[in-house]
């Protein structure tokens, strides 16, 4: 590919705003529209609502997808929810304008288990423009699934696989501080998690992905989700967390056959986290162990995973594709992809 790709940013949170900067150092990437719904944005330049220190960028958000999708766009890519079934009416629209897409949505990360009405949707729409759909970022996305599905490239057999994160959220933006719970007491804490408001989503999805590409028939996956309480007063940039308030979420997701455990992950995000890392293993023929001391940084992978995906989805055949069907590699600044 010689000509430029252009490309939208939908969304423009924290995240979408990480990915817009990142977009703006690859030579291969012309940003010729953003689109977000808040109207503190709206109107105003991209690059300056990013803090870009070579704005303005002459990009204008828009309240609307349709300015924005009518400027011969290549790749949208979205980052507004992590529920599929919120951004639906997007995806579809992207798609009608004939826009691959690369989206941080988590339950879009695999979502034939839990949506597969849904998932037929957006793969027929797809189809029918000749374009190609994509759920990905650091977890679910990479770290939890695609990393155990490539270490295990190198097994002749795997009988059982677990990836266990830990985070010290108190180094991540304030929305994910908030949205594992920082700071509230433990009955706060429950009836939020109970609203379905207090969760860390993608660990089912993950699972899914994994049983799929393994081989495992799994028939449960089940999820837990407990506070971690703090042992000591924790300051973060946004919020004090005070001893004895809830630090963030433990939890814990298991993939079953036969009530037999096949795959096991267990994420612990909580602000003050101690020794922070990524393990996988893999028991089988070899059994496999890979640790990441001090983990993968979530919002800076998020925006590289989703910038990175932007080559491979626009070369995949048309339809809802995984990070298990595509080969993720680094997207150089200038080089052609």
């Amino acid at each position: 590919m010689t000509k430029k790709i252009r490309a939208v940013q939908f969304g423009v949170g924290p995240i979408g705003a990480s990915i817009a900067r990142l977009m703006r150092q690859k030579a291969m990437i012309e940003i010729v529209g953003a689109i977000d719904k808040d109207p503190a944005k709206v109107g105003r330049d991209l690059g300056e609502v990013v803090g870009a220190p070579d704005a303005p960028w002459r990009v204008v958000i828009s309240a609307k997808s349709q300015p924005a999708l009518e400027k011969s766009v290549d790749i949208v890519v979205h980052s507004t929810s992590s529920y599929l079934t919120s951004v639906m009416d997007q995806l579809k629209e992207c798609l009608a304008a004939g826009c691959c897409i690369v989206s941080t949505c988590e339950e879009l990360a695999y979502p034939w288990k839990k949506h597969p009405e849904l998932s037929k949707q957006l793969d027929a729409a797809a189809k029918e423009e000749g374009v190609a759909l994509l759920g990905t970022g650091v977890n679910p996305g990479f770290v939890m699934d695609k990393l155990v599905l490539t270490l295990s490239a190198v097994s002749q057999r795997v009988d059982w696989a677990s990836a266990v994160r830990i985070v010290d959220a108190s180094k991540r933006r304030l929305p994910l501080q908030k949205k594992i719970g920082a700071g509230m007491t433990p009955e706060e804490f429950r009836a939020q998690v109970a609203a379905g408001v207090i969760k860390h989503h993608g660990l089912p999805e993950s699972i899914a992905m994994l049983a799929d590409g393994l081989g495992f028939a799994v028939d449960d996956i089940s999820e837990t989700i407990d506070p971690v309480m703090a042992e000591e007063d924790v300051k973060t940039e946004f919020l004090q967390v005070m001893r004895g308030q809830v630090a963030g979420v433990h939890q814990i997701a298991r993939g079953t056959m036969g009530g037999k455990e096949k795959i096991f992950m267990e994420l612990k995000m909580y602000v003050g986290a101690k020794s922070p890392s990524d393990t996988i293993e893999l028991k089988g023929e070899p059994s496999l162990s890979l640790v990441i001391p001090g983990g993968t940084h979530g919002d800076v992978a998020t925006a590289a995973v989703v910038v990175n995906a932007i080559p491979a989805i626009l070369a995949a055949p048309a339809g809802l594709r995984s990070g298990r069907d595509l080969p993720f590699s680094f997207f150089p600044p200038t080089a052609n992809t």
